[in-house]
């Protein structure tokens, strides 16, 4: 049947509605920053671009690095946005957007997000990588959609251990892909670890200006969070949502964090723009690769 106009939009020119993208114009490895302006430090390296579009905070360029084809889109800040995002590159590789029918054969994408982050453990050092095994959300997103896809040991291991307000969300752990995260993993300066994500940057990190938190005891209880031996070591506003979705759709996924701040011990980077810069060399290597 027939996805209705309301539900699945397109723009005149047939593309989707909010990336302004065609199904010809991805790469099934799709790269995706928060910052428009990132979007071109990453396609620098590239050997060539061979399409371009920006559509409001949404900037998209194709091309080829080291012969491999890769797609860099902008998301901007927040699991919102991450949700438009993931839901509109899903619908282009396997919804057929002329029949308005989803497609029977279903096709998989890799989405390799290269964000920055403040880590929360003492290890999570300055200018080095968490690679995010998994995602940690306090954002809600999960909760919309009919999902059996959560780490569950993980999670009533995690609401368990935290003293949450039941006016929150329920907390959710959603594991990353595991031949992405095989093969980003073996370098030295790649921390692994659990990456939380929150839907603001304030209040729902536990920072105060000028507003009191609800519960300023919320960092000190996901510093002390163990499971296996594994903690979260970062905070940021996307990967649990990009976790999630990925799982949902069938794509794979993992959350590359430039680490630029240390709640721990309140430092923040000399250098940032060296740090991701050198996370997008990395990161397209390894993706290079697939």
């Amino acid at each position: 049947m027939p996805i209705a106009s309301s539900e699945l939009i397109l723009n005149p020119d047939g593309s989707i509605y909010h990336l302004n993208l065609k199904p010809a114009n991805i790469a099934d490895i799709i790269i995706t920053v928060g910052d428009q302006d990132r979007v071109a430090k990453v396609t620098s390296y590239f050997d060539e671009v061979i399409f371009e579009t920006q559509k409001r905070e949404f900037k998209t360029q194709t091309g080829f690095y080291n012969g491999k084809k890769m797609t860099v889109i902008s998301t901007g800040i927040g699991i919102d946005n991450i949700d438009i995002v993931l839901n509109e590159l899903d619908a282009l590789v396997n919804i057929d957007l002329e029949t308005r029918e989803i497609k029977p054969k279903h096709h998989k994408l890799n989405i390799v997000r290269i964000g920055t982050s403040g880590g929360i453990q003492p290890h999570a050092e300055l200018d080095k990588f968490v690679m995010s095994e998994a995602g940690v959300g306090f954002d809600g997103l999960l909760h919309y959609y009919k999902n059996n896809i959560t780490n569950e040991e993980a999670t009533h291991a995690l609401c368990e251990h935290l003293n949450i307000s039941p006016k929150k969300p329920q907390p959710y752990i959603v594991d990353g892909d595991p031949d992405l995260i095989q093969l980003f993993k073996t370098d030295k300066n790649v921390i692994p670890g659990f990456t939380g994500t929150n839907l603001g940057f304030y209040g729902p990190q536990g920072r105060t200006l000028r507003l009191e938190t609800q519960d300023p005891t919320f960092i000190d209880q996901l510093v002390d969070f163990k499971f296996q031996e594994k903690t979260i070591t970062n905070l940021e506003m996307e990967t649990s949502a990009i976790y999630c979705l990925s799982k949902l759709l069938g794509h794979g996924a993992l959350s590359m964090n430039a680490i630029i701040a240390n709640r721990s011990t309140g430092n923040f980077s000399n250098d940032p723009k060296a740090a991701v810069d050198s996370l997008i060399q990395f990161t397209l290597d390894k993706l290079s690769q697939l």
